[in-house]
């Protein structure tokens, strides 16, 4: 399968800029999944500018 990084990029609401994961989801969802997180993504804009990816912190913004 081929990676479509750069359609991706145009949906892409991560801010954080030096991120090497960008664009390619199935490496950021890896990556978060193995730190015990969730993708940026998943949060509303303001808790995604946080930085704060831990699920407990995606619960008390979703509540």
């Amino acid at each position: 399968m081929d990676c479509k990084k750069n359609s991706n990029l145009k949906n892409c609401t991560c801010t954080y800029e030096p991120c090497p994961r960008k664009g390619a989801c199935c490496d950021c969802v890896a990556y978060h999944r193995d730190n015990g997180e969730l993708p940026g993504c998943l949060f509303t804009p303001e808790a995604e500018r946080t930085y704060d990816r831990s699920i407990t912190n995606f619960i008390r913004t979703r509540k």
